[in-house]
């Protein structure tokens, strides 16, 4: 029978995940220029369009298979819910007992629609993160056609491979909530579509400072109110590793932004808003993988070395020459392998069902008695998971340049995307008593010239 108690910390769990897509909107909006803030909220919230409508059709049925885990392709889903067809009334059966303990019961859960949305959500914030690579110069309907084929020929595949049963999944690689699926399969795709479209006008010579932090700060507290649902909701159930989940969310943030404002402050001189801020999200990426299969000091360690790593990573692009806007690549795919890869040595608890045919302890990281397989994989996920999503990125944002062009018009660059691709900016500029309506002061010269001095 249905467990109630389940399913309403799953509506609440897939709200919050929802809400993330949002926040994110605010943290990357607040760290582009004022000429561009608009555009760079709308790819965000027009993921939720383009593949809330993708998941229905088939996007659902490419990841999962109504048999469960005992699927037989190993790389997608058997299109058993082509437009969610059977899926009302049916249950997600899952464990009651809970994963860190002995008990591996089967039992109706919660019902198959939640577990769908629930996964939903994920698929909608993991192809908004990519968008901040290419912050400041990307046509809003290349956008549009890219979100489209990337989840279509990479996001649900590689969903099954992790969790849906695929070939991932059949060696046992250990993943709680997305740091394979969501974190390292967006910043492979970040870093592709940041070589497809080059670099800025003015970029690095040029400072392109973020023009609001207060947004960056809404966004992040939205970022991590909704990671709590993120993580804690994916253990699919209320017990004790759902706590064990939220109580590693917190800490491991904590940790990662103290540890990152603490390089700023020994490297730099001084620790910043925006450094609290990034921490902050490294931590969140890097204990997403780990954070039901960890003790809480492990979570610490995770958390103060993804502050670390990621602090100097975000510098490599002036080194290696790639425009990533918005560090997209060094928090969410330098923080991603760090998470995944922490677990072949500090993973506890680990959870792997009998449909993939091996032990408790076969999961378990070095730190306690497991052996080497475990840390292989760790290492193998990312690397194929990365690999594979950057290069089909790499092919479509290349297809879709030679196309209807990726990348907007230099003059349209300079005088902003906002303006335009929306016809409308953030913020009205013009005089309250001038008697000139909002968008044409917008498209006026003067008003152009004032957002570029304020950006």
């Amino acid at each position: 029978m249905i467990d109630t108690g389940t399913t309403a910390w799953m509506l609440a769990a897939t709200a919050m995940v929802l809400l993330m897509t949002p926040g994110l909107a605010f943290f990357y909006g607040g760290m582009t220029r004022a000429k561009s803030v608009l555009n760079m909220m709308m790819m965000s919230m027009v993921s939720i369009v383009t593949v809330s409508m993708l998941w229905v059709l088939f996007g659902f049925s490419l990841a999962f298979d109504a048999a469960g885990n005992s699927t037989v392709n190993k790389f997608v889903g058997g299109l058993d819910w082509v437009g969610l067809k059977d899926v009302f009334g049916s249950v997600y059966t899952g464990l009651i007992a809970d994963k860190a303990g002995d008990a591996t019961t089967i039992a109706d859960n919660f019902p198959n629609m939640v577990f769908s949305a629930f996964q939903l959500t994920f698929a909608i914030i993991t192809v908004a993160l990519i968008s901040g690579a290419i912050a400041d110069r990307a046509k809003f309907g290349a956008w549009v056609a890219f979100t489209i084929a990337w989840a279509t020929l990479v996001y649900f595949p590689v969903a099954h491979w992790v969790w849906g049963g695929g070939w991932l999944f059949s060696h046992g690689i250990e993943d709680f909530a997305g740091g394979t699926v969501v974190h390292i399969n967006a910043g492979a795709a970040a870093l592709a579509l940041a070589l497809v479209l080059g670099k800025r006008k003015g970029w690095p010579k040029e400072a392109m400072r973020p023009h609001n932090l207060g947004y960056v700060l809404l966004g992040t507290g939205l970022l991590w109110f909704g990671w709590f649902g993120f993580n804690a909701g994916s253990e699919l159930a209320v017990d004790q590793t759902t706590g064990l989940a939220f109580m590693n969310t917190l800490i491991a943030t904590a940790a990662a932004s103290g540890a990152w404002i603490l390089v700023e402050k020994l490297r730099d001189g001084h620790a910043t808003t925006l450094g609290v801020c990034s921490g902050a999200v490294a931590g969140l990426v890097a204990i997403t993988p780990a954070c039901g299969f960890v003790d809480p000091w492990a979570a610490i360690v995770i958390g103060i070395l993804a502050g670390v790593a990621c602090a100097y990573a975000v510098g490599l692009k002036y080194k290696l020459g790639y425009d990533d806007s918005l560090d997209v690549v060094g928090v969410h795919l330098v923080g991603g392998v760090l998470g995944a890869i922490s677990l072949g040595f500090f993973s506890k608890y680990p959870f792997l069902t009998t449909d993939n045919g091996l032990t408790r302890a076969q999961g378990k990281g070095l730190f306690y008695g497991g052996g080497a397989s475990q840390l292989l994989w760790q290492f193998v996920g990312p690397i194929a998971v990365g690999a594979f999503s950057f290069i089909v990125a790499f092919i479509l944002g290349k297809i879709i340049d030679k196309t209807i062009g990726f990348r907007i018009d230099e003059e349209d660059e300079v005088n902003g995307v906002d303006l335009a691709t929306h016809a409308e900016t953030a913020y009205d500029l013009a005089p309250s008593h001038s008697g000139i309506s909002t968008l044409a002061a917008a498209k006026t010269p003067i008003a152009t010239d004032k957002i570029e001095a304020d950006a």
